[in-house]
Protein backbone atom coordinates (compact mmCIF):
# COMPACT_ATOMS: atom_id res chain seq x y z
CA UNK A 1 0.00 0.00 0.00
CA UNK A 2 1.58 3.26 -0.60
CA UNK A 3 1.11 6.81 1.51
CA UNK A 4 1.00 10.15 -0.69
CA UNK A 5 1.89 11.86 2.71
CA UNK A 6 2.45 12.03 6.22
CA UNK A 7 -0.81 12.00 7.73
CA UNK A 8 -1.66 8.71 6.02
CA UNK A 9 1.87 7.01 7.17
CA UNK A 10 1.70 7.44 11.01
CA UNK A 11 4.77 5.68 11.33
CA UNK A 12 6.74 7.54 9.41
CA UNK A 13 5.40 10.81 11.21
CA UNK A 14 6.60 9.14 14.61
CA UNK A 15 10.13 8.60 12.98
CA UNK A 16 10.06 12.35 12.02
CA UNK A 17 9.63 13.62 15.26
CA UNK A 18 12.08 11.35 17.06
CA UNK A 19 14.35 12.54 14.04
CA UNK A 20 13.60 15.92 14.18
CA UNK A 21 14.80 15.45 18.20
CA UNK A 22 18.28 14.81 16.46
CA UNK A 23 17.73 11.50 18.88
CA UNK A 24 17.36 7.73 18.47
CA UNK A 25 14.64 6.41 20.78
CA UNK A 26 17.68 4.55 22.80
CA UNK A 27 19.65 7.22 22.79
CA UNK A 28 16.60 9.74 25.06
CA UNK A 29 16.35 7.05 27.38
CA UNK A 30 20.24 6.27 28.07
CA UNK A 31 19.75 9.76 30.78
CA UNK A 32 17.35 8.09 32.41
CA UNK A 33 18.74 4.85 32.33
CA UNK A 34 21.67 6.24 34.15
CA UNK A 35 20.10 8.37 36.68
CA UNK A 36 17.76 5.07 37.81
CA UNK A 37 21.34 2.80 37.61
CA UNK A 38 23.35 5.85 39.70
CA UNK A 39 19.46 5.52 42.67
CA UNK A 40 20.58 1.63 42.80
CA UNK A 41 24.16 1.88 43.43
CA UNK A 42 23.67 4.58 46.38
CA UNK A 43 21.29 2.04 47.44
CA UNK A 44 23.35 -0.70 46.95
CA UNK A 45 25.91 0.91 48.97
CA UNK A 46 24.00 1.03 51.90
CA UNK A 47 22.58 -2.18 52.03
CA UNK A 48 25.88 -4.00 51.70
CA UNK A 49 28.14 -1.39 54.33
CA UNK A 50 26.38 -3.20 57.30
CA UNK A 51 27.22 -7.17 56.14
CA UNK A 52 30.68 -5.67 55.31
CA UNK A 53 31.47 -3.94 58.60
CA UNK A 54 29.81 -7.71 60.17
CA UNK A 55 31.81 -9.58 58.18
CA UNK A 56 34.85 -7.66 58.96
CA UNK A 57 34.16 -7.64 62.60
CA UNK A 58 33.14 -11.71 62.69
CA UNK A 59 36.59 -12.09 60.92
CA UNK A 60 38.69 -10.22 63.11
CA UNK A 61 37.07 -11.80 66.39
CA UNK A 62 37.50 -15.58 64.61
CA UNK A 63 41.23 -14.82 63.91
CA UNK A 64 42.40 -13.02 67.02
CA UNK A 65 40.46 -15.63 69.22
CA UNK A 66 41.97 -18.70 67.14
CA UNK A 67 44.69 -18.53 64.86
CA UNK A 68 46.89 -15.28 66.05
CA UNK A 69 46.55 -11.90 67.55
CA UNK A 70 49.01 -8.45 67.27
CA UNK A 71 50.28 -7.67 70.55
CA UNK A 72 51.88 -4.44 71.81
CA UNK A 73 55.13 -4.82 73.83
CA UNK A 74 54.70 -1.87 76.87
CA UNK A 75 57.71 -2.39 78.92
CA UNK A 76 61.20 -3.27 78.47
CA UNK A 77 61.24 -6.97 80.52
CA UNK A 78 61.91 -8.37 77.50
CA UNK A 79 65.24 -6.24 75.73
CA UNK A 80 67.21 -6.71 73.48
CA UNK A 81 64.66 -10.00 72.27
CA UNK A 82 61.30 -6.87 72.33
CA UNK A 83 61.57 -3.71 72.68
CA UNK A 84 59.00 -1.62 74.84
CA UNK A 85 58.69 1.18 77.56
CA UNK A 86 56.41 3.23 79.08
CA UNK A 87 55.76 6.29 76.78
CA UNK A 88 57.40 4.95 73.37
CA UNK A 89 56.85 2.97 70.59
CA UNK A 90 57.01 -0.53 71.62
CA UNK A 91 57.57 -3.65 69.18
CA UNK A 92 54.40 -5.24 67.33
CA UNK A 93 55.03 -8.76 67.65
CA UNK A 94 52.49 -11.05 65.90
CA UNK A 95 51.25 -14.00 68.66
CA UNK A 96 50.73 -17.62 67.25
CA UNK A 97 47.66 -19.12 69.33
CA UNK A 98 47.51 -22.25 66.72
CA UNK A 99 50.73 -24.15 68.13
CA UNK A 100 49.87 -24.90 71.42
CA UNK A 101 46.98 -27.27 70.24
CA UNK A 102 49.48 -29.26 68.96
CA UNK A 103 52.12 -29.28 71.43
CA UNK A 104 53.75 -28.05 74.86
CA UNK A 105 55.14 -24.96 75.54
CA UNK A 106 59.04 -25.47 75.85
CA UNK A 107 62.09 -24.04 76.93
CA UNK A 108 62.83 -20.68 75.41
CA UNK A 109 59.83 -19.90 74.06
CA UNK A 110 58.97 -16.44 74.76
CA UNK A 111 55.08 -16.00 74.88
CA UNK A 112 51.88 -13.90 76.23
CA UNK A 113 50.07 -15.03 78.98
CA UNK A 114 47.16 -13.92 81.23
CA UNK A 115 48.70 -12.62 85.02
CA UNK A 116 47.51 -15.22 87.19
CA UNK A 117 46.42 -14.24 90.29
CA UNK A 118 49.37 -14.86 92.24
CA UNK A 119 50.90 -11.74 89.79
CA UNK A 120 47.96 -9.51 90.12
CA UNK A 121 46.95 -9.70 93.13
CA UNK A 122 49.20 -6.24 94.35
CA UNK A 123 47.63 -4.33 91.45
CA UNK A 124 46.54 -0.85 91.47
CA UNK A 125 43.08 -0.61 90.52
CA UNK A 126 42.04 -0.51 87.05
CA UNK A 127 42.35 3.06 85.36
CA UNK A 128 40.35 2.22 82.49
CA UNK A 129 37.88 4.73 81.14
CA UNK A 130 34.00 4.53 82.59
CA UNK A 131 33.40 5.66 79.26
CA UNK A 132 31.92 2.62 77.03
CA UNK A 133 32.90 4.11 73.57
CA UNK A 134 36.31 4.78 74.72
CA UNK A 135 36.99 1.44 75.69
CA UNK A 136 35.41 0.40 72.63
CA UNK A 137 37.79 1.96 70.66
CA UNK A 138 40.96 0.64 73.02
CA UNK A 139 39.67 -2.85 72.47
CA UNK A 140 39.45 -2.20 69.26
CA UNK A 141 42.80 -0.48 69.21
CA UNK A 142 44.48 -3.52 71.01
CA UNK A 143 43.07 -6.55 68.45
CA UNK A 144 45.93 -4.81 65.84
CA UNK A 145 48.40 -3.75 68.19
CA UNK A 146 47.66 -0.04 68.09
CA UNK A 147 46.91 0.19 71.73
CA UNK A 148 48.55 -1.67 74.56
CA UNK A 149 47.04 -4.80 75.67
CA UNK A 150 45.00 -5.46 78.74
CA UNK A 151 47.24 -4.97 82.15
CA UNK A 152 47.18 -8.03 82.88
CA UNK A 153 48.35 -9.65 80.06
CA UNK A 154 52.76 -10.52 80.18
CA UNK A 155 55.24 -11.54 77.94
CA UNK A 156 58.08 -13.65 78.89
CA UNK A 157 60.61 -16.66 77.97
CA UNK A 158 60.32 -20.07 79.31
CA UNK A 159 62.93 -21.32 81.92
CA UNK A 160 61.78 -24.20 83.31
CA UNK A 161 58.78 -26.25 82.97
CA UNK A 162 56.44 -28.83 85.11
CA UNK A 163 58.47 -31.53 87.27
CA UNK A 164 61.57 -29.16 86.51
CA UNK A 165 63.76 -27.85 89.83
CA UNK A 166 65.12 -24.42 89.03
CA UNK A 167 67.55 -21.88 90.96
CA UNK A 168 70.44 -19.06 91.01
CA UNK A 169 72.99 -18.94 90.28
CA UNK A 170 76.22 -21.33 89.95
CA UNK A 171 79.78 -19.72 90.49
CA UNK A 172 79.61 -17.84 86.98
CA UNK A 173 76.50 -16.83 87.89
CA UNK A 174 73.84 -18.94 85.22
CA UNK A 175 70.76 -20.28 86.02
CA UNK A 176 70.45 -23.74 86.78
CA UNK A 177 67.44 -26.33 85.47
CA UNK A 178 67.68 -29.67 87.24
CA UNK A 179 71.54 -28.90 88.28
CA UNK A 180 72.76 -28.17 84.39
CA UNK A 181 73.68 -24.27 83.84
CA UNK A 182 71.62 -22.35 81.10
CA UNK A 183 72.74 -21.24 77.78
CA UNK A 184 71.17 -17.90 77.11
CA UNK A 185 72.60 -15.77 74.67
CA UNK A 186 69.56 -13.69 74.85
CA UNK A 187 70.20 -11.95 78.43
CA UNK A 188 70.63 -8.31 78.44
CA UNK A 189 71.76 -6.08 81.10
CA UNK A 190 70.34 -3.26 81.39
CA UNK A 191 72.83 0.11 81.77
CA UNK A 192 73.81 0.79 85.60
CA UNK A 193 71.46 -2.57 86.66
CA UNK A 194 74.76 -4.59 86.84
CA UNK A 195 75.47 -7.62 85.43
CA UNK A 196 75.17 -10.52 88.21
CA UNK A 197 71.70 -12.17 87.96
CA UNK A 198 70.08 -12.12 91.87
CA UNK A 199 69.90 -15.64 93.76
CA UNK A 200 67.07 -17.47 94.89
CA UNK A 201 66.53 -21.11 95.91
CA UNK A 202 65.71 -24.14 93.94
CA UNK A 203 61.99 -23.64 93.32
CA UNK A 204 60.28 -27.31 91.94
CA UNK A 205 58.23 -26.13 89.12
CA UNK A 206 54.30 -27.54 89.78
CA UNK A 207 53.18 -29.99 86.90
CA UNK A 208 51.12 -28.17 85.03
CA UNK A 209 52.84 -24.76 85.20
CA UNK A 210 56.24 -22.73 83.95
CA UNK A 211 58.65 -20.92 85.35
CA UNK A 212 58.76 -17.55 83.27
CA UNK A 213 61.77 -14.90 83.18
CA UNK A 214 62.40 -11.87 81.11
CA UNK A 215 65.38 -11.08 79.12
CA UNK A 216 66.17 -7.68 80.72
CA UNK A 217 67.24 -10.05 83.62
CA UNK A 218 67.70 -7.51 86.00
CA UNK A 219 64.86 -5.35 84.89
CA UNK A 220 61.75 -8.08 85.11
CA UNK A 221 59.18 -9.12 87.30
CA UNK A 222 59.08 -12.59 86.56
CA UNK A 223 58.60 -15.62 88.30
CA UNK A 224 61.13 -14.92 90.69
CA UNK A 225 59.02 -12.16 92.46
CA UNK A 226 55.13 -12.14 91.41
CA UNK A 227 53.71 -13.90 94.21
CA UNK A 228 56.47 -13.98 96.48
CA UNK A 229 58.98 -15.95 94.56
CA UNK A 230 58.41 -19.47 95.08
CA UNK A 231 55.70 -22.15 92.90
CA UNK A 232 53.55 -19.39 93.22
CA UNK A 233 55.16 -17.43 91.08
CA UNK A 234 54.93 -19.92 88.43
CA UNK A 235 52.60 -19.85 85.40
CA UNK A 236 49.43 -22.30 84.79
CA UNK A 237 49.51 -23.64 81.31
CA UNK A 238 45.84 -22.32 81.06
CA UNK A 239 47.25 -19.01 81.28
CA UNK A 240 49.02 -19.20 77.92
CA UNK A 241 47.86 -17.15 75.18
CA UNK A 242 50.17 -18.07 72.48
CA UNK A 243 53.71 -17.93 70.99
CA UNK A 244 55.57 -14.84 70.15
CA UNK A 245 56.62 -15.17 66.36
CA UNK A 246 57.62 -12.48 64.40
CA UNK A 247 57.95 -8.64 65.17
CA UNK A 248 55.69 -6.92 62.50
CA UNK A 249 55.97 -3.12 63.44
CA UNK A 250 58.20 -1.13 63.07
CA UNK A 251 59.51 -1.73 59.69
CA UNK A 252 63.36 -1.26 61.19
CA UNK A 253 62.11 -4.33 63.50
CA UNK A 254 61.45 -7.01 61.17
CA UNK A 255 62.50 -10.09 62.53
CA UNK A 256 61.37 -13.58 64.10
CA UNK A 257 61.15 -13.74 67.83
CA UNK A 258 64.21 -16.21 68.70
CA UNK A 259 63.06 -19.04 70.81
CA UNK A 260 66.48 -20.56 71.47
CA UNK A 261 66.39 -23.55 73.56
CA UNK A 262 68.45 -22.58 77.43
CA UNK A 263 68.22 -26.47 78.47
CA UNK A 264 69.36 -28.63 75.14
CA UNK A 265 70.92 -30.99 77.65
CA UNK A 266 68.13 -30.80 80.06
CA UNK A 267 65.14 -32.36 78.29
CA UNK A 268 66.91 -35.02 75.32
CA UNK A 269 63.47 -37.09 76.46
CA UNK A 270 60.94 -35.54 75.62
CA UNK A 271 62.65 -33.66 72.59
CA UNK A 272 63.23 -37.08 71.11
CA UNK A 273 60.26 -38.51 72.13
CA UNK A 274 58.11 -36.18 69.55
CA UNK A 275 57.88 -36.93 65.95
CA UNK A 276 59.31 -34.69 63.22
CA UNK A 277 56.30 -34.44 61.19
CA UNK A 278 54.26 -33.33 64.79
CA UNK A 279 56.81 -30.81 65.25
CA UNK A 280 55.99 -29.61 61.59
CA UNK A 281 52.57 -29.67 61.65
CA UNK A 282 51.79 -26.33 63.37
CA UNK A 283 54.20 -24.76 60.91
CA UNK A 284 52.12 -26.48 57.90
CA UNK A 285 48.72 -25.88 59.53
CA UNK A 286 49.53 -22.42 59.40
CA UNK A 287 50.64 -22.16 56.25
CA UNK A 288 47.82 -23.96 54.27
CA UNK A 289 45.80 -21.88 56.22
CA UNK A 290 47.35 -18.33 55.23
CA UNK A 291 46.32 -18.28 51.56
CA UNK A 292 42.73 -19.22 52.44
CA UNK A 293 42.70 -16.19 55.32
CA UNK A 294 44.49 -13.70 52.89
CA UNK A 295 41.88 -14.81 49.97
CA UNK A 296 38.90 -13.96 52.08
CA UNK A 297 40.86 -10.47 52.79
CA UNK A 298 41.22 -9.31 49.48
CA UNK A 299 37.49 -10.18 48.46
CA UNK A 300 36.37 -8.27 51.44
CA UNK A 301 38.96 -5.23 50.53
CA UNK A 302 37.86 -5.74 46.91
CA UNK A 303 34.05 -5.09 47.85
CA UNK A 304 34.41 -2.60 50.25
CA UNK A 305 36.50 -0.62 47.53
CA UNK A 306 33.84 -1.29 44.43
CA UNK A 307 31.37 -0.13 47.40
CA UNK A 308 33.00 2.86 48.02
CA UNK A 309 33.59 4.18 44.57
CA UNK A 310 29.92 3.36 43.50
CA UNK A 311 29.26 5.31 46.79
CA UNK A 312 31.49 8.43 45.13
CA UNK A 313 30.10 7.75 41.57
Amino acid sequence: MTFNSAEEDPDRTARSEAGGAGQKPDEAEQPRRSRRADKAKKRSFWKELPILIVVALVLTFLIQHFIARVYMIPSGSMEETLHGCPGCTGDRVLVDQVTYAFSDPEPGDVVVFKGPAAWTENDAPSTDSGNPVVNFFRQIGSVVGLAPPDEKDFVKRIIAVGGQTVECCDNQNRVLVDGEPLDEPYIHWEQGSGNTQSEFKPVRVPQGSVWMMGDNRNDSNDSRYQGGGGPRGAVPLDNIIGKARVIVLPPSRWQGVSDHDPQPVSMPAQSAGVPAWQQGLPAGIGVAAAWPTLWIGRKSRDRLVLAWQRRRS
